[in-house]
């Protein structure tokens, strides 16, 4: 009698055990399923899919004329204007691209500025039998795109709307030539003095603000106080001043006084 009861809870307590084993390894297995759903296999197919770091640095195009994705005529781009280069690219919460940021500085004389460009309305045409060998095109006309509205971000729309914007004066100095932004590096721009329009002096470009591409977007200058104290400084856009360059010197100018610029909001760097 007692033998038989040993047995059957060896039996009781084998079975449990061997239940919760079974049960472990099913949990276990929806555990690893349930931290492995968020992944997928995926073989890249270069005919179909864009590394997006391929995207950013592209030259982009713009055409009056209708595009196809059909391969391109020797030398047909040079019917195309180029018109910049692929700064950004935008992606919604969801992760969907909504558009891709262009650089269009120096286009028709243009002064630096980026506009959105809907994904949608690039067209890649083919440039040779690899797939990875194309243009970027957009179907614009030049008119479009000076006129585009330029694309900025919450900080950037909020320190641009704190201040009244100036139009960059015309300026001549014997032997000074005029310089546009791209020309230009932040060592030839950081200590340059900054004059007014009719050649005082009001201050000097304390430091220069980059896009995420490398590019010169604003310029801080130091107005006001004495051997740099009690300065202030002041955001512009490159579009507001004049630069001119003479051998290695270079002057900057704005059509403002230096009360005027020491009256706008300062710069919070």
């Amino acid at each position: 009698m007692s033998l038989s009861l040993r047995t059957q809870n060896t039996r009781f307590m084998t079975g449990l055990l061997a239940s919760a084993a079974t049960a472990l390894v099913m949990a276990t297995s929806a555990q690893a399923d349930g931290h492995t759903a968020a992944f997928m296999d995926l073989e890249f197919d270069k005919t179909q899919n864009l590394n997006a770091s391929e995207l950013i640095g592209a030259r982009v195009y713009a055409s009056e004329a209708d595009i196809s994705n059909e391969p391109l005529a020797a030398d047909g781009e040079k019917e195309w204007d180029d018109i910049g280069e692929i700064d950004e690219i935008v992606l919604s919460r969801s992760g969907d691209i909504t558009s891709v940021i262009v650089g269009v500085g120096g286009f028709l004389g243009l002064g630096e500025k980026s506009v959105a460009v809907d994904l949608s309305e690039l067209t890649f045409v083919s440039d040779g039998e690899d797939a990875d060998e194309y243009f970027i095109v957009v179907k614009a006309s030049a008119a479009g795109v000076k006129d585009a509205p330029e694309y900025m971000t919450n900080s950037d729309a909020m320190a641009h709307s704190d201040r009244q914007m100036l139009a960059a004066p015309a300026v001549e100095r014997d032997g000074y030539e005029t310089m546009e932004a791209e020309q230009l590096t932040s060592e030839n721009l950081t200590g340059a003095r900054v004059y007014g329009s009719n050649d005082e002096d009001i201050g000097e470009i304390d430091s220069l603000l980059l896009t995420d591409a490398g590019k010169i977007d604003r310029a801080v200058i130091g107005v006001g106080g004495f051997l740099g104290l009690g300065e202030k400084d002041i955001a512009v856009t490159m579009e507001e001043l004049t630069i001119m360059q003479k051998g290695g010197d270079f002057r900057v100018y704005i059509d403002s006084t230096e009360e005027a610029l020491e009256a706008q909001p300062a710069y919070e760097g």
